[in-house]
């Protein structure tokens, strides 16, 4: 199952996402009550319209919310064995007449991985360690101005325009309150997944006049990832049901059509799993966090080529469909 957050008419709404349309999950249930006569009173309280004055957020339809899962499972269950007769009802709309919206637009924490594949740590000049002799790097962006709706443009910054860079990576949204989990549990602690594309400036310098420091150069990285924009996310959340094995997922990049990162998340030096032990070992993980896992190699730098106006990005992963966002 696919859950995606989108805008029609003004209105937030939550849907099932399809390749090629999305379904009023609303509309749906009302649909599901009007044509089996069945009430599903569990949903009675995600579905009222009190509660649908505000936003909903996907997670009250994410494992480990069992009511709110059930409910969405079994709508989408019904949409799908009656999809040639349903889509003559209203409830299902094309991309090009709704808004959509990040799947999670403020997460308690969002946090990133620096080089996860090995791929990626070779191509920018570093060198890949075996894994046991290392740990995750892991690293933060500020939601509330990094995360970009899908569809929506990366806006190339004017204090520092022309290197701008793409990731693609496999993001993980933490569905309970869990530290301490050991990786053999921790997918279950997983609400969903989704896609990040980690936008980065790869020459940022704050005061290029300044005297040189023994930690400029990092924070030079880390200050490039945080721009206004820099992390769209979406289209949608994929629940655990739809990702059964998150290392097993084909992970790719095009720019204007090009492709330009092609791998597979089996080639994360640590897993989905390992990720969320390390980072509960010291960090309490909440519902609504969102642990990006890195990007395979092929980003532009290497190659001298980099984000400008007018270019299309698309980033896909397997299972979970492509975000795709103009650059301007």
């Amino acid at each position: 199952m696919r859950l995606c957050r989108f805008r029609l008419e003004g209105k937030p709404l939550v849907g099932l996402y399809f390749d090629s349309f999305i379904v009023d999950l609303r509309n749906l249930y009302d649909l599901y009550s009007r044509e089996t006569k069945e009430k599903l009173p569990e949903a009675l309280v995600l579905m009222d319209d009190a509660r649908l004055a505000s936003p909903l957020s996907l997670l009250d339809f994410l494992p480990p919310k069992e009511e709110g899962y059930r409910l969405a499972k079994t709508l989408e269950s019904f949409y799908v064995r009656n999809m040639d007769k349903l889509r003559k009802e209203p409830i299902a709309y094309e991309y090009k007449n709704v808004e959509l919206l990040a799947p999670i637009r403020n997460p308690p924490k969002f946090f990133l991985l620096a080089g996860n594949y090995a791929e990626h740590i070779e191509e920018s000049g570093g060198k890949a360690e075996e894994r046991e002799h290392t740990f995750p790097y892991f690293f933060m962006k500020p939601p509330s101005t990094t995360i970009t709706d899908p569809e929506k443009p990366i806006r190339l910054p004017a204090i520092s325009p022309n290197k701008i860079d793409w990731e693609v990576e496999l993001a993980v949204v933490i569905g309970r309150k869990v530290k301490g989990i050991k990786a053999k549990d921790a997918l279950g602690a997983v609400a969903g997944y989704t896609i990040v594309n980690d936008v980065s400036d790869r020459e940022f310098r704050l005061n290029p006049a300044r005297r040189k420091r023994p930690n400029d150069s990092f924070f030079d990285w880390l200050h490039g990832k945080w721009h206004d924009g820099f992390a769209p996310l979406g289209p949608c959340i994929a629940s655990p049901d739809e990702i059964q094995d998150p290392q097993r997922l084909r992970i790719t990049l095009r720019v204007n059509g090009e492709t330009m990162q092609d791998s597979n998340t089996g080639r994360m030096v640590f897993t989905v799993a390992e990720l969320i032990e390390y980072l509960s070992s010291f960090v309490t993980l909440e519902p609504g966090d969102i642990i990006s896992t890195g990007t395979p190699g092929g980003i532009g730098a290497p190659r001298g080529r980099f984000l400008k106006p007018g270019d299309v990005v698309e980033a896909e992963v397997e299972g979970i469909g492509i975000l795709r966002n103009p650059v301007k």
